[in-house]
């Protein structure tokens, strides 16, 4: 809902495109979030593995939301749109026109999306090359990368999709393209998932080598030749068509794009803490942690096995009844059946290693399964809570697990500065501070990643003479979590049982591939 005041004031449109939604939000100068709208989006599984959604169907939900959020306001106030998305993959022909990225040649589903792992035997061939530019993508590259899926489509669509291909787009590049006509690539995108060197730029070598020389004789024209730093003002702004369409005005000025986790921590990272008893106070920003829970691997793997548990039918039932979300009762119900210790002692026989879609990081490995240990015969509400708990725990120390390898690589990390979807979730928190030991940080707007991507449309209107500038006036810290000390040593023991489930699982997988 709109707020009721009425002074002039500076307004930036962030639009946010997940997994499932398009969500966009009217944020003021001083990062407040004044108005919110959500649009569901079509997503495609034709086949096991192949996760496909259509980019006309996700502009047409960015259109919707964008002129919500803006309704009852004077729309000349608006000084800058930003673009956040997933990474997925948007092939277009040379006339921008949507190609099929499936067997059945449906155009209208022209997106690979970033779960897809349908290019597992073209992941294992790049990695096998040990070229030196999967370093920058953390020593071997996940199958949820673009290079893989493009490899893909030459090799199995070639006639319907790569040969009339002109344009590969990540997902908030094409959004950014769309809005303003400009078919400049966000460094964010290209170095994080295809390869691109801030430094060096593209290395030709790498595509030869993998079989993708196509992209080297066109000198990157389908991929992205022209890079920009997100936050910077692309061409003139919004054109006529877009600002149409998404009920602005001609003109605004629109921002270079982020990856969604990226806005995320744009949106939260850069809170000023004084005051808040935080380590990281005086320290320089890559102190700081930013973790952002959305639809991702984590969230689907708790519902995966909170929803195929037995006893979910009467979950569903008592929340319904009090009125709650499945998580908030799960949450009180775990505070009725713990003893005397902290809620998280209820697992002490219970462990589970969470990568039911395979692990992107820190091992990049998609052949890892899930895995539970100590399952008893009882399928009542009191083994689901505590099934539940296990897999937040397990999540947690996920994030512990890639603390640790980025603290091996020569970061030093002191704070978690956490949003998105389950950071609303309490026992989520916490125990991420109890796992890792290290104060978590919630921000003040709990939708941070809505207000990073405002956060780029406020750096392209000039109003903030820098990124960090813009951080710092926007983002601002709600509550601060501590680690509950006294619980570290359970918490060391248990994520010693998590590392050893890893160990186990590729110890079978060697005996079962064994002669």
């Amino acid at each position: 809902m709109m707020s009721g005041e009425q002074e002039p004031r500076s307004y930036y449109v962030g639009v946010d495109v997940g997994t499932g939604s398009v969500r966009a939000a009217l944020v003021d100068q001083r990062g407040v979030l004044l108005a919110f709208a959500d649009q569901p989006i079509k997503k495609w599984e034709p086949q096991f593995n192949h996760h496909e959604q259509s980019s006309a169907d996700i502009w047409a939900a960015c259109c919707v939301v964008t002129k919500k959020v803006v309704q009852g306001i004077d729309v000349n106030q608006i000084r800058g749109l930003g673009f956040d998305a997933t990474c997925s993959l948007v092939v277009l022909d040379k006339q921008f026109r949507p190609l099929p990225v499936n067997q059945e040649g449906d155009s209208h589903r022209n997106v690979i999306m970033w779960l897809d792992h349908r290019a597992i035997s073209q992941v294992q061939r790049i990695n096998e090359t040990k070229h030196s530019v999967l370093q920058y993508v953390g020593g071997v590259m996940s199958v949820e990368m673009q290079a893989p899926k493009l490899l893909w489509l030459k090799e199995n669509l070639r006639e319907t999709c790569w040969d009339k291909a002109g344009h590969f787009f990540d997902l908030p590049d094409f959004l950014s393209w769309k809005a303003t006509g400009v078919t400049a690539r966000s460094l964010c995108s290209l170095v994080c998932k295809w390869t691109y060197s801030a430094e060096k730029g593209w290395d030709d070598s790498f595509w030869e080598m993998i079989g993708l020389e196509d992209f080297v004789a066109d000198n990157y024209n389908k991929i992205g030749n022209q890079v920009l730093p997100p936050g910077t003002s692309l061409g003139s702004g919004l054109t006529p068509e877009a600002a149409k369409e998404l009920g602005l005005p001609t003109g605004v000025p629109v921002a270079v794009s982020l990856i969604d986790a990226h806005a995320g921590g744009l949106g939260v990272i850069g809170a000023d803490v004084r005051g808040h008893g935080l380590v990281c106070e005086g320290q320089p920003v890559t102190s700081r942690l930013a973790v952002i829970c959305g639809t991702s691997s984590c969230h689907m793997g708790i519902d995966h096995l909170v929803q195929g548990h037995p006893a979910f039918p009467e979950l569903q039932a008592k929340a319904t009844a009090r009125c709650q979300s499945i998580y908030a009762y799960l949450n009180s119900h775990l505070d009725l059946i713990k003893k005397a210790q902290s809620v998280g002692f209820l697992t002490v026989d219970l462990h589970v290693w969470p990568d039911f879609h395979g692990n992107r990081s820190p091992l990049a490995d998609l052949t890892l399964k899930g895995m539970v240990t100590g399952l008893k015969l009882s399928q009542d509400l009191d083994d689901l809570a505590i099934l539940y708990l296990a897999t937040v725990q397990a999540i947690a120390f996920g994030t512990r697990f890639i603390i640790e390898a980025m603290e091996a690589a020569g970061h030093s990390i002191s704070t978690l500065f956490l949003c998105g979807g389950l950071s609303k979730n309490p026992l989520f928190v916490q125990m991420h501070a109890d796992i890792t030991g290290m104060s978590v940080v919630l921000s003040q707007e709990v939708e941070s990643v809505l207000v990073g991507a405002a956060i780029l449309g406020a750096c392209a209107s000039g109003d903030f003479t820098s990124v960090q500038e813009a951080m710092a006036r926007m983002s601002k810290v709600g509550k601060v979590v501590f680690p509950r000390l006294e619980d570290k040593k359970y918490y060391d023991k248990k994520y010693q049982v998590f590392l050893k489930l890893v160990e186990h699982q590729k110890e079978y997988s060697a005996i079962m591939s064994g002669d």
